[in-house]
């Protein structure tokens, strides 16, 4: 990937004006993104990835009882 969780981090800090509280709330913004069309396909699978293997759970993988 060449993005690195540095740069993914500074943009979510540029859009919101406030550090993610989380890596599940950095995954969930780049989702958000995705959806808005404001990243592509391909970009948002390899940030998906990415932030999966460091441990980020989307809000989508929750069970709701």
């Amino acid at each position: 990937m060449s993005m690195s969780i540095f740069e993914l981090i500074t943009i979510y800090e540029m859009e919101r004006n406030q550090p993610p509280e989380s890596i599940n709330g950095l995954l969930d913004f780049y989702q958000q993104k995705y959806i808005n069309r404001e990243i592509d396909l391909n970009e948002y699978r390899k940030v998906y990835y990415y932030l999966y293997r460091q441990g980020a759970v989307s809000a989508h993988e929750y069970e709701y009882a």
